[in-house]
């Protein structure tokens, strides 16, 4: 008969527990990943480009559905009690390799986010390099006592069914959403926000403080010192011939302020000319085509958003733009090659990835909100749109 305090029970119930939250958190994390697993190759792109394997980059989408699907399964796996010793070990390589990458990342400052949770729950580097000791921790109890480990179900053709019944499912929702859009949008681009609003400091809020620290060098004895502006200021060092400033004025971070949810959007023509306002706070509806990356884009789905641009134009006269982070040349050739009728805006191509996880992907926008937007796969014909968009928009006026 087992006791509360009997080493063996309590070994069970540490077990127990180190069980159900490593399972449940590996669970979440995969399942919020495999959401958008082209943010988060995306973000690993940023590893590649750190360790110098940049050959990578081009299966970045393929290696984060595996990796999606690799922690959904192996979470689930763990909660049934199946295969108990190559989970255990999966486990284990897994958050020794998570550690090392999040460490690397706090330390060397080189990744600002790991993406853990994706675009859901932003974690600074330290944050989740704490997460991933904690889980090393439980995971290191679930190793040394694997054996302990018993499976719901005892039958090995049963367990081998429900197996390859999680890998098909831990795998495909990852590859669906790469082939459509994630199930819920975490991005300041979703549809129905406004995006003049997201790119503005709000009323009553402060931003990000900084102080200015000046290197001061002494003209006779040669001392340097460095002192913020406002020490420069009130000490009035600046009347002081005998200190002068050496060298360029560092910017350091005082307080972290509120966060713009998209600090980084400036749209141009080909002149460099600044077109953002009047491109997003079009008040008729504007359809926008983000290909940030030419090289890459679906030529044939481009050639369908032609399409649809020709009979939007015809119909209603609606505005239509491309979108994209690729050379003046580049844009005008593959515009000339595919007869595009789309007038040819450019932007960074960080903005761009948010706004649409697709290349190319749709937006409609009116009055700086977002309508909708579109994959090329699930882009709707011109009747779909015009049933539900612009015909209605027309009849009211």
């Amino acid at each position: 008969m087992h006791t509360p305090n009997n080493p063996q029970t309590r070994s069970n119930y540490l077990l127990g527990f180190s069980r159900l939250i490593t399972g449940l958190l590996f669970i979440f994390s995969g399942l919020i990943k495999a959401n958008d697993p082209t943010g988060f190759g995306y973000k690993l792109e940023e590893y590649f480009h750190v360790f110098g394997t940049h050959f990578l980059n081009d299966y970045s989408v393929t290696i984060a559905v595996a990796i999606c699907g690799l922690e959904i399964l192996l979470g689930a796996l763990l909660l049934l009690g199946f295969w108990k010793r190559m989970v255990a070990w999966g486990l284990l390589l897994l958050i020794l390799f998570f550690t090392f990458l999040t460490f690397y990342s706090a330390f060397f400052e080189v990744v600002t986010s790991c993406g853990c949770f994706g675009d859901a729950i932003p974690l600074t580097p330290w944050q989740s390099f704490t997460k991933d000791l904690v889980l090393l921790a439980l995971i290191l109890v679930i190793f040394v006592n694997r054996a302990q480990i018993r499976p719901v179900i005892s039958n090995v053709a049963t367990q081998s069914v429900i197996t390859i019944a999680l890998i098909v499912l831990s795998l495909g929702i990852g590859i669906y959403t790469v082939n459509f859009l994630p199930f819920i949008d975490f991005l300041p681009y979703k549809k129905g926000n406004n995006l003049p609003k997201l790119m503005t400091l709000p009323e009553g809020e402060v931003g990000d403080q900084y102080e200015v620290i000046y290197t001061l060098k002494h003209k006779t004895s040669a001392e340097q010192k460095k002192v913020s502006d406002k020490t420069y200021l009130s000490d009035e060092l600046w009347k002081d011939e005998q200190w002068e400033i050496i060298g360029e004025p560092e910017s350091r971070l005082v307080k972290k302020g509120y966060q713009i949810p998209i600090p980084d959007l400036l749209i141009t023509d080909a002149n460099g000319d600044d077109f953002t306002q009047q491109l997003i706070e079009n008040p008729y509806y504007n359809l926008v085509v983000v290909a940030w990356d030419l090289d890459k884009t679906n030529r044939e789905a481009l050639q369908r958003i032609n399409a649809l641009v020709m009979n939007a134009a015809e119909a209603y006269n609606i505005r239509a733009i491309l979108l994209t982070a690729g050379s003046t040349q580049d844009a005008e050739r593959i515009s000339n090659e595919l007869d595009l009728l789309t007038e040819i805006f450019y932007a960074d191509a960080v903005p761009l990835k948010s706004m649409v996880r697709a290349n190319p992907g749709v937006l409609l926008l009116q009055n700086g909100i977002v309508i909708d937007k579109w994959h090329y796969n699930t882009l709707p014909d011109f009747d779909s749109l015009d049933k539900r968009y612009f015909g209605k928009a027309y009849e009211n006026e």
